[in-house]
């Protein structure tokens, strides 16, 4: 088997942690997000007088959770980009 420099295999760790992370954090967002609807639509069936409230924190919430992923979708990015950019 063929060795590896130091600065490949970092790449490649790179590489794969990026992706993980990319993964992880795609799922972990989409999963609150539906969690969040489902709770907001129960909130407002059960109290439609506090429909417009509930529907203006869900779209806050859904933002800020938004905000998390585009965050660790940059971060890893710039990760990428120290190993697989220009030099």
């Amino acid at each position: 088997m063929a060795q590896l420099d130091s600065q490949t295999l970092l790449a490649a760790i790179a590489l794969v942690v990026s992706g993980v992370g990319i993964i992880a954090s795609t799922m972990t967002v989409a999963i609150v997000e539906g969690r969040a609807v489902l709770k907001a639509l129960e909130g407002m069936v059960r109290q439609p007088e506090v429909a417009n409230r509930l529907f203006t924190a869900l779209i806050v919430g859904m933002a800020l959770l938004e905000t998390s992923a585009i965050y660790v979708i940059l971060v890893l990015s710039i990760l990428l980009g120290q190993f697989f950019g220009g030099e």
